[in-house]
């Protein structure tokens, strides 16, 4: 069983779609009829280039509106095909997809289809073509798989099987076990698409919001251990449209469909109980650290805002100018090196968030499934603290459970006296970071995290920023103790287009605290001098009957600037925020009741909205 892709899922001509394929690893493509039609390659300059990348076509698609037509739809209809056969030859390529009719000149009476389709089975064999028929989930008579696969039964033809497209299947609801009535031999093809659980008309769905599988919110683990199950072995292809990919680098795309097929294998083979190829999606304990890379105007600035949101210096690294901070349970890494990782990133994105470590529970089984997804390491000159390139070359360590035991004192001399300067704000953990990415990464670093770790994602939040509208993807672990979330919008004038332009590119733009009582820590973090983001009083006299608010509450809230949230069980959610460092990152304290499972998703607005008073002003003249 091979990996495929569709020329209609990547940007650029048909030469660059299968340089692009080629350049993923992928052995096999299936040709889009426009595509080819497009191109200035003639038939043989398509074969050539094919041989030349190592790439088979697999498949020639689509061809539309030939069952059940009338005369002279008919008739031409069997003359196009015969011209497409002709060029597949050239081509070298036996499979041809043929969609249930959309017409509205078609008949949808069974037995004109019937017979039209053992016409055609007996014009494909003597051009040595098996046709897939598919069942479009817009098909003006056959739009339900179980419905091709009667009528490739009845049709009874060796040159006709049935094509099974995920997206048709699921978006339309069919029972994945329905695949198991399918006759295996009469299985010709299996295309795979995911996409978002959206409720509107199934082309335009189809047409603007297919995604990689691991992108979207279909049980395709489920229908591809189905199609495992009944024995099939042919390639399990990719065909996706979607406007983001549309507009994409292709080579972003063709790498990211690779590992979404060799990750949803690999789930697939572990549903049926076959022996998988690679370790199973790692499992996060926590975020162990956030590391800072500094640069040297901003050593007095950073170590201010740590004070200032209640952290204290407890270690010195013994051989680099790298310090450790910790604040409760939460740690941060200072790096103030010129030179190596931490130095490079500096010049590039400024004073920023430069890398994150996660305790796994296998280092290595993590390490070696990131290698089978293809997933760029970076050398780490710390054995036991492997690292990942993440998002925008940020890196991503990670630590078993044993080496997060001892890494600190391994690696750094402890400052005395370790005393904490002023009150203990109380944090029991890093809650989550927060990334901001380009609107054409968005679906790609939801991929890395979903291929790799054992997460899940909740459903996708619309946040209303003053100047547009942000996408906002959680994604998290089971019990909670690692949350990310990811951001992006295509508003060149809001908040998170502005820091991408001020941090030269995508990043971790903030860091959540979470605290065992907000009104202690709030109390803390104005004593250690924290600038607090202010928040509007409209905002409180509203919380105040929203949440039926205590006087004292009420008070402490707004003397604090604490934002309040709810879910439909009364659980709650508060948080403040501190003002931006350099108008790159920012501190978020949150104090989660036990069971609420969001992030303040209704207070975001409000968020946005204080962050933008804080703009530089506009200076004409």
């Amino acid at each position: 069983m091979t990996n495929a892709i569709a020329t209609v899922s990547l940007s650029g001509t048909l030469e660059d779609k299968l340089r692009a394929a080629a350049a993923a690893g992928f052995p096999a493509v299936e040709i889009f009829d426009t595509d080819f039609l497009a191109s200035t390659l003639s038939p043989q300059g398509v074969r050539a280039l094919l041989d030349e990348l190592g790439l088979a076509c697999v498949l020639y698609q689509p061809f539309r509106d030939l069952e059940g037509m009338p005369e002279p739809f008919r008739a031409r209809a069997f003359e196009r095909i015969r011209q497409k056969f002709q060029v597949m030859g050239e081509l070298g390529c036996d499979r041809i997809l043929l969609c249930s009719n959309c017409s509205p000149h078609s008949s949808g009476d069974r037995d004109r289809i019937v017979a039209d389709l053992r016409e055609l089975g007996d014009l494909a064999a003597t051009y040595g073509v098996k046709v897939g028929y598919e069942a479009l989930a817009w098909g003006l008579h056959v739009n339900d798989h179980r419905d091709a696969w009667e009528i490739v039964k009845a049709v009874d033809h060796p040159s006709i099987g049935i094509l099974l497209d995920s997206f048709h299947s699921l978006a339309r609801g069919i029972p994945s076990d329905s695949i198991r009535a399918i006759a295996p031999d009469k299985l010709f093809f299996v295309q795979l698409a995911d996409a978002p659980l959206l409720d509107m008309n199934y082309l335009y769905w189809s047409r603007h919001f297919r995604s990689l599988p691991g992108q979207g919110g279909f049980d395709l683990t489920g229908y591809v251990a189905e199609i495992l199950k009944l024995g099939y072995r042919g390639p399990l292809s990719l065909e996706i449209f979607n406007d983001r990919f549309r507009a994409n680098s292709a080579e972003m795309v063709a790498r990211d469909g690779m590992r979404s097929l060799d990750a949803l294998r690999d789930a697939a083979r572990r549903a049926i109980g076959a022996k998988p190829n690679m370790p199973a999606r790692a499992r996060i304990e926590r975020i162990e650290f956030i590391e800072f890379a500094v640069g040297d105007g901003d050593r007095g600035a950073i170590e201010g805002l740590l004070r200032s949101a209640g952290c204290s210096l407890v270690g010195r690294h013994r051989t680099k100018a790298v310090e450790l901070w910790r604040n409760g349970s939460a740690n941060f890494v200072v790096n103030h090196e010129t030179s190596g990782f931490a130095g490079s990133y500096q010049l590039s994105h400024g004073t920023s968030i430069c890398a994150i470590g996660l305790v796994v529970a296998d280092g290595a089984a993590t390490m070696e499934r990131a290698c089978h997804l293809g997933i760029a390491m970076h050398a780490s000159d710390i054995p036991t603290m492997p690292a990942l390139r993440g998002v925008a070359g940020s890196l991503v360590y990670v630590l078993d459970i044993e080496a997060s035991r001892t890494i600190w004192a391994d690696e750094f001399d402890t400052v005395l006296p370790l005393v904490y300067a002023g009150p203990d704000v109380g944090v029991q953990a890093i809650d989550h970071v927060a990334a901001t990415i380009p609107n054409d990464e968005y679906l790609s670093w939801q991929l890395y995290w979903r291929s790799l770790f054992d997460v899940d994602v909740q459903a996708q939040q619309d946040v209303i920023d003053p100047k547009g509208l942000v996408q906002s993807q959680a994604i998290q672990n089971a019990s909670g103790s690692f949350r990310i979330t990811l951001n992006t919008t295509d508003a060149r004038d809001a908040l998170a287009s502005r820091f991408l332009s001020q941090s030269f590119g995508a990043g971790f733009q903030h860091i959540a605290l979470r605290v065992g009582d907000m009104n202690a820590a709030a109390t803390a973090l104005s004593e250690h001098g924290l600038a607090k983001l202010p928040v509007p009083d409209n905002y409180f006299d509203d919380a105040e009957q929203r949440f039926a608010l205590s006087d004292a509450d009420a008070v402490t809230m707004r003397d604090n600037a604490v934002l309040i949230d709810e879910d439909g069980e009364g659980r709650r959610y508060r948080q403040l925020y501190s003002r931006a460092f350099a108008k790159t990152f920012f501190f978020e304290f949150v104090e989660r009741s036990a069971g609420y499972d969001g992030y303040g998703a209704p207070n975001a607005a409000i968020r946005l909205a204080a962050q933008n008073r804080f703009r530089d002003p506009i200076v004409i003249g």
